[in-house]
C-alpha cells in the first residue's frame, strides 16, 4: 500500500494489461496518470475512475522548463506498449523526472529467436535489442528498472492468444493440430501480470532486474486448446494436419483480414515446450499466478492475432 498519493505515469494504458492494472493502482492509493496517442474515448473513462488522461509526447517542447513544474514530475512509470517504443519516449520520462520504470516485454525474446519464420526472429531480436537500449538508458540517467516478461498472456477477451484459439473454433467448430500438440504451455492472465507490475513499482529488492512471469499451471498445448473449447460450450474436435497442408492452409487463411498475423511456424511450436520458471518474481514480487481456468469473460468476440 502506497502510503501517500504518489504519482505514477502508465504507458499503454488503454492495453489489456492497463485495463487490469488501473484500477489495482487506485486502490493501492496511486494518482494515476495515464498516457496515449489518441483521446478519442477516453473521456467516458475519466468520469468513473480518478485518472488523468494525458497525450503522449514523443519529443520535449523547446519551453519545457516553462510547461512543467516540480508538482507535475512523475517519478514512477510502467511501459504496458512493447518494449521498443519505449525508446520514443525517453525524452519525455526524463523531462517528467522520472525515478523507477517497470517496463513488460515478453518470453517471445527467447523462445522466437530460433523460429523458422523471419519476421518472428526478427521480432525476438526486436525485444532483446529494445530491452537492452531500455537498460542502457536507465542507467546513463540513474533510473531505476525492472523487465517483466510473461508468457502466453490471456484475459477479457482482449489477449492474442487464447482469444484467436476461441475465435477460430466459434468459426469452424474445429481446431488444426500438428503431431500430438504435446508441447508445454503456461498461460498467465492478464490480472496476474497487472499485479506483479504493481508490486515493482515499490519493491526496491527487485529493482534493476529482469523477471519471466508465467502461469499457475503447464499444461500441454492440445490440453490448453480443450480448455478453450470447454469455455466456449462446444466438444473437443481436432484435425491433425501434416505440415506441409499446415503451411497451405495458413498461406490461404492469411488472406482473410483477422487471420493475417498468422504463421506456419507456430505448427513446430505445439510440440516444442515454453516453459519459465517464475520462482525469482515469486520471491521477489510475490507473484502467484493462477491455474489455467477460463471462463466466458476471458473469450473474445472478435480477435485477430496469432497464438504463440
Amino acid at each position: 500500500m502506497v502510503t501517500c498519493k504518489q504519482r505514477v505515469g502508465v504507458i499503454g494504458a488503454t492495453s489489456l494489461i492497463g485495463e487490469c492494472l488501473l484500477p489495482m493502482l487506485i486502490e493501492g492509493g496511486w494518482k494515476v496518470v495515464a498516457f496515449l496517442r489518441r483521446m478519442q474515448g477516453i473521456q467516458h473513462r475519466g468520469e468513473t475512475q480518478p485518472i488523468d488522461w494525458q497525450l503522449l509526447r514523443q519529443t520535449v517542447p523547446s519551453n519545457s522548463s516553462d510547461v512543467f513544474h516540480t508538482e507535475k514530475e512523475i517519478p514512477h512509470w510502467v511501459c504496458l506498449a512493447p518494449i521498443w517504443v519505449l525508446p520514443e519516449y525517453f525524452s519525455m520520462l526524463s523531462l517528467y523526472g522520472a525515478k523507477h520504470v517497470v517496463a513488460i516485454s515478453s518470453t517471445s525474446r527467447f523462445t522466437k529467436d530460433i523460429s523458422s519464420d523471419t519476421v518472428e526472429q526478427q521480432m525476438a531480436k526486436r525485444l532483446a535489442d529494445s530491452e537492452e537500449c531500455f537498460v542502457a538508458w536507465a542507467k546513463t540517467k540513474d533510473v531505476t528498472w525492472i523487465i517483466l516478461r510473461p508468457t502466453l498472456t490471456y484475459g477479457l477477451g482482449r489477449d492474442s492468444n487464447i482469444s484467436v484459439i476461441a475465435r477460430f473454433i466459434r468459426r469452424f467448430a474445429f481446431f488444426p493440430l500438428l503431431g500430438e500438440a504435446r508441447g508445454l504451455r503456461q498461460p498467465v492472465h492478464a490480472q496476474d501480470v497487472a499485479f506483479c507490475c504493481l508490486a515493482a513499482l515499490s519493491t526496491e529488492k527487485a529493482f534493476n532486474r529482469s523477471y519471466n512471469i508465467s502461469g499457475g499451471e503447464t499444461l500441454p498445448y492440445r490440453e490448453m486448446v480443450c480448455h478453450v473449447f470447454s469455455a466456449t460450450g462446444r466438444k473437443p474436435r481436432f484435425i491433425r494436419l501434416p505440415l506441409w497442408l499446415f503451411h497451405l492452409a495458413v498461406m490461404f487463411l492469411r488472406l482473410l483480414p483477422r487471420f493475417r498475423h498468422w504463421s506456419a511456424a507456430m505448427a513446430g511450436r505445439m510440440n516444442q515446450d515454453l516453459v519459465f520458471d517464475h520462482e525469482d518474481a515469486s520471491r521477489d514480487l510475490g507473484f502467484a499466478p493462477r491455474p489455467f481456468r477460463l471462463t466466458r469473460e476471458d473469450l473474445p468476440a472478435l480477435c485477430s492475432k496469432m497464438p504463440s
